[in-house]
């Protein structure tokens, strides 16, 4: 059984450490990105069972990231996770096709949480 893949997106070197270290302890190989105008080649070369995005990167915004990932083939059953810092980016998040939306700044176990969910159930 090959290792679970996360790619995690944000334009925020800070919060792309933190998630890091929160993932050292996970069995999942961790990707990252902090330029959102790489990403949809990232994930057409990860093919990610977890995408971790934030919402608003200048660029490629989350949302359209989430699109993106929708609407292809050999990425449509990724389990994509939405962080954001604003509120209001829930719906934003979910229309575009997230499975989960955290406001940042998130509980960490709640983090931890989903993404142990998320791992269980990818392919």
């Amino acid at each position: 059984m090959r290792m679970k893949k996360i790619l995690i997106c944000d334009d925020d070197f800070g919060i792309v450490n933190m998630l890091e270290l929160m993932l050292e302890d996970i069995d999942a190989e961790v990707i990252s990105e902090t330029d959102s105008s790489k990403i949809f080649d990232r994930l057409q070369e990860e093919q990610p069972d977890l995408f971790i995005v934030d919402l608003w990167m200048p660029v490629v915004t989350g949302d359209e990231s989430i699109r993106y990932v929708r609407s292809q083939e050999k990425l449509k059953d990724t389990f994509v996770l939405c962080i954001s810092a604003s509120r209001n980016g829930y719906e934003v998040a979910l229309e575009a096709g997230a499975n989960v939306f955290l406001a940042k700044p998130f509980d960490m176990d709640e983090f931890l949480n989903v993404l142990q969910d998320a791992l269980q159930t990818a392919p």
